[in-house]
């Protein structure tokens, strides 16, 4: 199924070729019917009782059943209950795959509506250490569903702590049909983020301080939907589930 679709993008001219001068040293293509547990840790529950709604007052609660692997994607399932309770997944590499300069891509489909908080980021490994966020924190997507044909792409560090200054709200029109191209571009210099290999952000700061610059150390994966919160809205819609994120492959270059 997905090599008939890269032989469409192919035909079709659209560039997901490996950048040039560069190697690729990690993928995740999402093969096979289960998540690999020696790439990928599960975070359930509600964040509680250390981290209640998740830091943000995030109304669902992470399983182990709210995803599947299906021809190659990995698809998160975002459903309301009966008790009128939200369900999703939740996955980190920390651990397991951690990376410190280079391309980082992920090729995914979002899920859209009002109340809906789809993402796919990356945080400081030595975050069991300095805490969050002298750690540093780089969403390389972000999505929230009440301001439609928008991006988020943010750095969160200890310097910009309780306000987002170091972020970039980019409006595509499309970017809730099908699936798109999400990434950053990490040197010791600059980290700039794309969309579709267009650069939308770029934060290149002259002082590169631990409070400022945490992004000289290795950093992993994460990917969750979340519900509601302080930056999803607390106005949910709940017309709109189940709803679905669905991750065609994440790649590291090198």
């Amino acid at each position: 199924m997905k090599k008939i679709l890269f032989i469409a993008l192919l035909s079709s001219g659209i560039a997901w070729a490996q950048p040039k001068d560069r190697k690729l040293v990690w993928q995740e293509e999402f093969n096979g019917t289960t998540l690999n547990e020696k790439v990928w840790n599960f975070e359930l529950g509600n964040g509680c009782p250390n981290n209640c709604g998740w830091g943000n007052n995030e109304k669902q609660v992470y399983t182990k059943d709210n995803h599947s692997l299906k021809n190659g994607y990995l698809v998160i399932n975002v459903l309301k209950n009966d008790d009128g309770g939200y369900t999703s997944t939740r996955i980190t590499t920390a651990g397991k795959q951690e990376f410190q300069y280079g391309r980082m891509e992920a090729r995914a489909k979002i899920p859209t509506g009002k109340g809906i908080w789809p993402a796919f980021w990356m945080l400081g490994a030595n975050i069991n250490k300095v805490g969050w966020p002298k750690c540093g924190e780089i969403d390389i997507l972000e999505y929230v569903g009440r301001e439609p044909h928008k991006v988020f792409t943010s750095l969160h560090t200890q310097d910009s702590h309780g306000n987002t200054i170091n972020t970039k709200k980019t409006q595509i029109d499309n970017i809730e049909e099908g699936f798109h191209l999400y990434a950053i571009e990490w040197t010791k210099d600059k980290i700039e983020f794309l969309v579709d290999n267009q650069s939308v952000y770029v934060f290149s700061p002259d002082n590169k301080d631990e409070n400022i610059w945490p992004f000289n150390q290795p950093f992993y994966f994460l990917i969750n939907v979340a519900v509601g919160g302080n930056f999803g809205g607390h106005d949910v819609d709940n017309s709109i589930f189940p709803q679905e994120f669905i991750i065609d492959y994440i790649r590291v270059y090198q």
